[in-house]
């Protein structure tokens, strides 16, 4: 389903280029729950973002699904995005002047799907991650851990075939951080491929496979 080779990320500053991620060659097949780990200032956001089609600023070749991502222009890229990809971020990022039932029903607005459909797709949701009786209210009134189960459920909403997690349990406390694990193995084990962030052990073991990075190179 991926592909990705000699990925490179750099910045040009006043003393040459500062390079964020140098060489990254692997694959990622159809189907696979993968952890990216290191430490602080590894690459791993940034990698995410470049296969997330969020950052179009690097050099390399990228292949989704037969798709050339290092060909396609802007426009491409971000239909692309939309037509394969949810993300759970660590901080949410849910919509704050909207509700849990308006946050859920935007991405499928980008997709085009009819009023009736996105109704029905979004309460169907909001019963299968238990959030029913959240819907009417906003993200301020929710607790971290309720807004994160929001978050992985926007996420899946428009069924991506890709979910991408970057640090999607971090600001969760064990039992709640362990019920988003459990959701995500649950969406990979229906056959949704998900790259998950992290640098909690016991979470990368949800996965099947571990790359680790360090200062942008692969392991």
């Amino acid at each position: 389903m991926i592909k990705l080779k000699n990925i490179q990320k750099r910045y040009n500053t006043k003393a040459g280029f500062t390079y964020v991620l140098q060489q990254i060659s692997f694959e990622i097949a159809e189907g696979e729950f993968v952890t990216l780990m290191g430490p602080s200032g590894a690459g791993k956001t940034t990698l995410l973002n470049i296969i997330g089609m969020l950052d179009g600023d690097w050099e390399g070749q990228y292949t989704l699904d037969d798709n050339p991502v290092h060909e396609l222009k802007p426009k491409q890229r971000l239909a692309l995005n939309k037509q394969y990809i949810g993300f759970v971020f660590q901080n949410f990022n849910l919509l704050d002047s909207l509700t849990v039932y308006e946050n859920l029903d935007t991405p499928l607005s980008y997709r085009n799907v009819k009023s009736a459909e996105r109704k029905s797709i979004v309460c169907d949701t909001l019963d299968r991650f238990s959030i029913v009786g959240k819907k009417d209210l906003f993200p301020s009134q929710l607790s971290g851990g309720q807004q994160q189960l929001v978050g992985v459920a926007r996420a899946v909403v428009a069924s991506p075939q890709l979910i991408l997690a970057d640090e999607p349990t971090g600001n969760l406390h064990s039992s709640q951080g362990r019920e988003v694990m459990e959701l995500l193995k649950k969406l990979n084990e229906e056959g949704t491929t998900i790259i998950q962030v992290t640098h909690n052990h016991d979470y990368a073991a949800y996965g099947n496979r571990i790359i680790k990075l360090k200062d942008g190179w692969m392991e």
